[in-house]
């Protein structure tokens, strides 16, 4: 990002494919997915279940997607689906379990990234006819709405253990799953171990342009590929996007530690500033929350960052809660350039 160029810190999603990326895409071998023939998208699955530990992948379009096919593999029409009242899935997307697939969300608190054991049990259905089957729980890691707070793996183990005593299957929303490995120092497949299916995309911190896997069992995966089929995504040639995915997977990981101190000195600066409210140490990843003062609150001071070419984004339409991402094409600084605006914004404001 040259100096003059707009400062878009709204998410991760708006990074670009690098030039091997391009490369890949321009020299992909391909067939058609839907017949199972194209070699580059069969390539990627393959390093996609490796890379968590799971049997079988499937390659689609996006995260959405992939956590819908996830969920409809996993569920009967008229079942519950449990899942954290701040959970992307719930807030997000749509509601396109509800839509799709005739499912009831039951949730659960939020008060950190991972749900409570005692609430999740608390909500698990008894078998009766009067009562729709608790079929199962859904978790995030990292957790957008809570400043891409990480979920530890005795967390994971601890609340994951409630839902499989239970006869619940488990799905990881892992959007940014390897965020969340990178942080905690742990293996991306110890997060994804306890989990029957996990979704991550390439098209946040990875960089590619488009995609995103589901992991699980072979059965499963079977299942989320009619499921895809049935909601139109089903490509054709999409080795084509599948060559930039795997160059990601292998190659974009290890970087995403600027990410974090990107982020981490961009949440340290926002810290700094009159009127900011943010708690910096909760900062674990790429994503930043923070509020204004309620006297510091207004359009003023979303225009006035708009006007120096600094975008951010909401949560829930709410611009009291704010969000600033980072991402490959954002570099040291560009974070002090945005905290200049910032301190510009909420003074006039």
């Amino acid at each position: 990002m040259s100096a003059g160029m707009r400062l878009d810190f709204r998410s991760d999603t708006v990074t670009l494919p690098t030039p091997q990326m391009r490369k890949a895409m321009a020299d992909a071998e391909l067939g058609d997915d839907q017949y199972g023939e194209d070699p580059t998208v069969r390539a990627l699955e393959e390093r996609s279940a490796e890379v968590v530990g799971k049997e079988a992948a499937l390659f689609v379009p996006s995260g959405i997607a992939g956590n819908l096919c996830a969920i409809l593999a996993q569920c009967q029409r008229g079942d519950e689906v449990v899942l954290g009242e701040l959970s992307h899935i719930f807030q997000n997307e749509g509601g396109g379990y509800a839509v799709f697939g005739g499912l009831c969300a039951r949730t659960v608190p939020n008060r950190s990234a991972c749900p409570d054991p005692a609430d999740v049990a608390a909500v698990i259905r008894p078998q009766g006819v009067q009562f729709p089957r608790s079929a199962l729980l859904c978790l995030e890691n990292t957790h957008n709405w809570l400043s891409g707070a990480v979920v530890k793996p005795a967390e994971m183990d601890a609340v994951c253990a409630v839902a499989k005593r239970a006869g619940m299957a488990v799905h990881l929303d892992g959007a940014r799953i390897f965020n969340a490995a990178l942080a905690l120092g742990v293996e991306v497949k110890v997060l994804c171990a306890p989990v029957d299916t996990v979704q991550f995309c390439f098209s946040k911190g990875l960089s590619a342009p488009v995609g995103s896997a589901i992991c699980g069992s072979k059965a499963v995966i079977e299942k989320a590929r009619k499921a895809r089929k049935m909601l139109g995504g089903a490509m054709r040639q999409s080795g084509v996007l599948a060559a930039a995915c795997r160059v990601a997977i292998d190659t974009m990981r290890d970087r995403l530690a600027d990410d974090h101190a990107n982020a981490k000195r961009l949440a340290e600066g926002l810290a700094s500033i009159q009127g900011v409210r943010i708690d910096a140490s909760k900062i674990d990843t790429n994503i930043v929350a923070f509020g204004l003062d309620e006297s510091k609150f207004g359009e003023r001071f979303r225009y006035a960052c708009v006007a120096e070419g600094l975008l951010l984004s909401c949560y829930g339409g709410d611009w009291r809660k704010l969000r600033a991402v980072t991402y490959h094409g954002l570099e040291r600084e560009h974070v002090d350039a945005a905290l200049r605006i910032v301190k510009a914004a909420v003074a006039v404001a």
